[in-house]
C-alpha cells in the first residue's frame, strides 16, 4: 500500500471531486482515479459512490477517512520528532492548535513567551477540535490552542488545567451588498462541515436575538474557516468566522458584520502529566501574560 494514496483519498474526500483532488494532488484524473481504485482493491472495500454528483464516501469510507487521517498524522509525527533528534534540537513545546488560532494568535503569542523565558523551540500541530483532543491525551502533545464557549463542552478532565490566554468573537460577515437581497431571498449561509467545532459554536450564534432568522440551503461546506472566507469574499454567502480571521476585511470594506457576535474565549490546556521544565516555564509565562492581560481590562 502506497502512502500516496491516503493522501489521495483524503484529498478527494474534502473536495467531493475527482477532478479537483487530482489538481490539488498534482496527478492527471485518469492516474488519480487509477490509484483511488488501488487503494480499494487493497482495502478490500468501496470508499467512494460514483453514482452521486459530487462524490459522496460509502459507509466504509467515512469509516476509513477517520483511520487515514490518524495514520498519517502519528507518522508526520514521529517523522518531525525523529527528524529534530537527528540534528540534536534541543527541548521544544510541542502544541497542537486549531487551523485558524494558529493562523492569527499563535505568531504573536509565542513571541510574547519568546520575550518571558527566551527562545522557545516548538513544534506545533494545526488541526481540527477532535483530534486536537486526541493528540492533546494521547499523541505526546504539551498544549491545546482552542476557542471557548460555555454551550459546546471540551471533553478534558482535572488532569488538563485551562488558561484563559485571550478573547475573540465569532462574527457573521459577507461581502457587502448581501444585506439588500435577503429582504427577498432569505440568506446563503456557508456551513461549516459535520461536527466542526466553529461550526457548533455558529449554531450558538445563530440563535441569539437580532442573528438573522430567514436562511436558504447552504450554499457551500468546509471544514477549515480561512477556505469558507474565500468563500465569503467572493460572494458566496454568509459565514461566521472568528473576528480576528477577518478583521483586516473588513476594516478594508471587503466584509461587512451583519448579524451580533458571539463572544469566545481564547484557552490554553495543559496536559499535566507532561512536566517537562521547558513546558512548566510555557506555562508560568501563560499565566503571568494572562494575569497581566486580565489586571489591564
Amino acid at each position: 500500500m502506497d502512502l500516496n494514496w491516503l493522501e489521495d483519498f483524503l484529498a478527494l474526500a474534502e473536495s467531493r471531486s475527482f477532478s479537483r483532488a487530482a489538481e490539488v494532488r498534482g496527478v492527471t484524473q485518469s492516474a488519480f482515479s487509477r490509484r483511488i481504485r488501488a487503494l480499494e482493491d487493497w482495502l478490500g472495500a468501496g470508499l467512494i459512490s460514483r453514482e452521486s454528483h459530487p462524490v459522496t464516501l460509502t459507509d466504509e469510507g467515512r469509516q476509513f477517512r477517520e483511520t487515514a487521517e490518524e495514520v498519517l498524522r502519528m507518522l508526520t509525527t514521529s517523522r518531525d520528532t525523529f527528524r529534530h533528534r537527528a540534528h540534536g534540537a534541543g527541548p521544544q513545546v510541542a502544541l497542537t492548535s486549531l487551523h485558524s488560532l494558529a493562523v492569527t494568535f499563535l505568531p504573536a503569542w509565542l513571541m510574547q513567551v519568546q520575550g518571558r523565558i527566551g527562545p522557545v523551540a516548538s513544534r506545533v500541530m494545526p488541526d481540527n477540535f477532535d483530534r486536537c483532543i486526541v493528540a492533546l491525551t494521547e499523541g505526546g502533545y504539551d498544549f491545546f490552542l482552542t476557542y471557548h464557549h460555555p454551550g459546546v463542552e471540551v471533553p478534558l478532565g482535572s488532569g488538563y488545567p485551562a488558561l484563559v490566554i485571550g478573547h475573540d468573537r465569532l462574527s457573521a460577515v459577507a461581502r457587502p451588498g448581501w444585506p439588500a437581497v435577503w429582504a427577498t431571498a432569505g440568506m446563503p449561509l456557508i456551513q461549516y462541515s459535520r461536527g466542526s467545532f466553529l461550526g457548533k459554536l455558529a449554531q450558538i450564534a445563530q440563535t441569539q436575538p437580532g442573528a438573522p432568522l430567514a436562511y436558504v440551503a447552504h450554499v457551500n461546506e468546509a471544514s477549515m474557516a480561512e477556505a469558507m472566507k474565500s468563500m465569503a469574499l467572493q460572494g458566496h454567502g454568509v459565514v461566521w468566522l472568528p473576528q480576528s480571521l477577518v478583521a483586516a476585511d473588513i476594516a478594508a470594506g471587503r466584509l461587512e458584520v451583519v448579524a451580533p457576535e458571539l463572544p469566545m474565549e481564547i484557552r490554553l490546556y495543559r496536559n499535566a502529566a507532561r512536566g517537562r521544565a521547558l513546558s512548566s516555564r510555557v506555562w508560568a509565562a501563560a499565566a503571568e501574560m494572562a494575569q497581566d492581560h486580565a489586571n489591564s481590562e
